[in-house]
Order: structure tokens, then C-alpha cells, then sequence
């Protein structure tokens, strides 16, 4: 063979393998993604991928009514990186036309959970068996049973059939959407919606729970539950208040600009203020946002000031105001967002920067300010459209709050 010869060889190679960088795509349809949780256990989610008209993917991810969309795709040759919506996650690996490995990683959080996803319709969980039970209905239930940490949660569920939908509540927030089956006597859920990893897998009985929580690969919890109807968590108004000696709440933080913004701001003078205590990592979070941005959208004659004091994972100032103005921008947010506290959410750590409350048990906390800086009521935790019937209740309950403190401003 002579020189010539190798050379045109490996022309054709190299352009050869340029096509091939340039014509590998993923498989349009319906998609099951796994994430490892343990050595032994898998979370499964489900997923479609469509293209865009410039060639780009559209991803959305089922969790029982949610969809999560997402849409921002880098591929070079067969490396892919797919990056979370509003939180800081990104799924990066490889991929071929039909699967795609690689990690889901946290970086602020230092968190990565390994990630493969493979094309074509198939069950989130294989049913094995009929349901041996139905689980429709409220159960009380306790996380870290006999440690310190232990915590109530309130479990609700509809069942159809094999299919189950629900969630947990817990003073601080709910677990969001959860999707899965009974199959025999083994209840199994599972949630992925962008930023937390959730799998539920517990034994069943007409009364009776008994499973394991696996929250990513860095938490698991063992959990008990008991058929209970009248169960009840307690009141989320009552968890946080105000510290003997402390008569108003205040604050001092940043804003993107560098500006310092404080309640003596001519934005907040004499006017009801609505304080979120929040981080744009936390998905119960992002629900109460959506659920202010779409009130004060319906509402954009109502005399009351919306800000937000975001506590973030973020290690640096600039990554943390990064993802605050990602969430704005995404959600529309038209409210301040303060940067707060950067490189943890520790809570509390966050106490000391709001010194005045007995303590920040929850992200998010919502503190309602009457025209003269008085606290009207604290809310904790976020109840949202997962709950059902508890979110309505919260949507009647904030509406009156609302209307109490913009009268009281009007008739003042």
C-alpha cells in the first residue's frame, strides 16, 4: 500500500466519522429514564423527546399531572449535556440514537446520582401482580422512625386499579408529585422533576405502611404508616413567629446590582409587604413563586409588595445571582429577588441573618407585613397543587389574608 493510498484511507475515515458526528440523533418518542439510588434500587421516570424546528429537543418529563419541560440541549459528536430548567442540575453523559448514560449532577449541592435512559414505550414500574390492596386515602405517617430527625407526614393517595398518584405533606412542604403502582402487597413511587430524586417503596396491607425513602443516593429513610382520616399535621401558621423582644421584622440584603434593599424602601413605604423566604434549588419553592406570579398577574391593581429573600446553595455570590435571575427570567417573576445567603441553605445559619424569628424551619416561609411593618401572620411551608384539597383550602385561605391587609391599608 503506498503513501497515497493511506492518505486518501484516512480522508475518508475522517470525513466518514465528521458525518457521523453530524447525523447522530436521539430517538423521537417515548423515553424511561433510571436513576440509581443504591446499589440495589433504580427510580424510574418517564420521558418523551420531540425536535424543535432548528433541530434542537424539546424533553418532558411525567410525574402523575406534572410536566416538566425542558429544553436546553448541547450535544458534540456523542456527548450530551442537558441542563434543568430553573434548578442547577444537568443530566451530561453519551449517547446513541436509543439510550443515553451518564450522571445527574448537583454541583452546588456536590451530589451525582448515575443516569441511563433507554427509547420506547414501556412501564414506569413492571406490575407483576393484581393490587392486593387499594391505598385511596389518608395515612398518617413518620420518616427516621426512633431518631432524632423523625417527622409526621401526611400521606394521600388515589388508587386505580394497579396505578397509584399521591403525595406526602410535612410541616415544611409536600413531596410533591408522585407516580406508581401497587403490585401484590408492594407499594412503589417515584418522582424526578429536575432538581429532586425521589423513590418510595414500602409493604402494604389494608392498613398499614411499611417502606424505605431514597432521596438521591445521599438520603435514606426508613417510614411507617397507618390509615388515619382524620389525621391532621399541624397548623403552618402556628410553627414560626416572632422572638420575645421583637416587635417587627425587617431586613437588609442585595440585589443584583449591589444595592442594598430594606422594608425603608421607598418600594415597601406604607404599603402590606408579602416576604418569601426561599432558594431557587427548592421545588416546593418554585411552586409557591408560580403560584404568586399567576396572583399578582390576575391581581396587577392590588396594593401589596411581593420580595423574595433567596437563600442558595450556590458556592459563589455570582452563581447564586445567576440562578436568581434564570428563575425570574423563566417564570417571569416581576417581584425583587434578594440574595440573602450563598454556599448553603443551612438553616440556621439563615437564622442569623433573621435574627427576629424563632427559626426558619422551612423553605419556603411566608411572612405577611401590614402597612406599618407589623407581622399580620406567618405561613410556613408550601402546600402545593399536589395536595388537592389542601391547596385549595391554602388558595381561599391566602386570598382573605390578602384582602384583610390591602383593607386595612385602604381604610388607613
Amino acid at each position: 500500500m503506498n503513501r497515497l493510498t493511506l492518505i486518501l484511507g484516512g480522508v475518508i475515515l475522517f470525513l466518514t466519522a465528521c458525518n457521523n458526528e453530524k447525523t447522530l440523533k436521539l430517538t423521537e418518542g417515548d423515553w424511561l429514564g433510571e436513576m440509581e439510588v443504591s446499589e440495589s434500587q433504580q427510580l424510574p421516570f418517564e420521558f418523551t423527546l420531540t425536535t424543535t424546528a432548528d433541530g434542537g429537543y424539546v424533553m418532558k418529563v411525567y410525574n402523575a399531572e406534572e410536566v416538566v419541560t425542558i429544553d436546553e440541549f448541547t450535544i458534540n459528536g456523542d456527548s450530551i449535556n442537558i441542563r434543568m430548567p430553573i434548578f442547577d442540575g444537568h443530566i451530561t453523559g453519551t449517547f446513541t440514537p436509543k439510550k443515553i448514560t451518564g450522571e445527574f449532577i448537583e454541583e452546588s449541592k456536590d451530589r451525582k446520582v448515575p443516569f441511563v435512559a433507554t427509547y420506547g414505550a414501556r412501564d414506569r414500574f413492571k406490575v407483576v401482580n393484581d393490587a392486593a390492596v387499594n391505598i385511596s386515602g389518608i395515612w398518617e405517617t413518620y420518616f427516621s422512625i426512633n431518631k432524632e430527625d423523625e417527622y409526621p407526614a401526611k400521606g394521600i393517595f388515589r388508587q386505580n386499579g394497579n396505578k397509584v398518584k399521591g403525595t406526602f405533606r410535612t410541616n415544611t412542604g409536600d413531596y410533591r408529585y408522585l407516580d406508581g403502582v401497587v403490585t401484590g402487597d408492594s407499594l412503589k413511587l417515584s418522582a424526578f422533576d429536575g432538581s429532586h430524586v425521589f423513590l418510595f417503596l414500602a409493604q402494604v396491607t389494608d392498613s398499614t405502611l411499611n417502606g424505605t425513602f431514597y432521596s438521591g443516593e445521599h438520603t435514606v429513610q426508613d417510614f411507617l404508616g397507618a390509615r388515619n382520616e382524620a389525621f391532621e399535621l399541624p397548623d403552618s401558621n402556628e410553627l414560626t413567629f416572632l422572638r420575645e423582644g421583637y416587635d417587627t421584622f425587617d431586613f437588609s440584603f442585595p440585589n443584583s446590582e449591589g444595592e442594598m434593599v430594606s422594608l425603608q424602601d421607598s418600594i415597601f413605604k406604607d404599603k402590606p409587604v408579602l416576604v418569601q423566604i426561599m432558594g431557587t434549588w427548592c421545588t416546593n419553592c418554585l411552586d409557591e413563586t408560580r403560584f404568586y406570579v399567576d396572583f399578582i398577574n390576575k391581581n396587577p391593581d392590588i396594593d401589596i409588595q411581593f420580595v423574595g429573600l433567596a437563600f442558595e446553595y450556590a458556592k459563589t455570590e455570582e452563581k447564586a445571582f445567576e440562578g436568581i435571575k434564570r428563575l425570574q427570567e423563566r417564570e417571569e417573576v416581576p417581584y425583587p429577588i434578594l440574595l440573602a445567603q450563598y454556599g448553603t441553605s443551612n438553616k440556621q445559619r439563615a437564622n442569623e441573618k433573621l435574627p427576629m424569628l424563632n427559626h426558619i424551619l422551612s423553605y419556603p416561609t411566608s411572612i405577611y407585613l401590614n402597612k406599618k411593618g407589623g407581622v399580620h401572620k406567618i405561613h410556613t411551608g408550601f402546600n402545593g397543587p399536589a395536595t388537592g384539597e389542601k391547596f385549595d383550602e391554602f388558595k381561599l385561605e391566602f386570598n382573605k389574608t390578602i384582602e384583610a391587609l390591602t383593607s386595612e391599608s385602604a381604610e388607613n
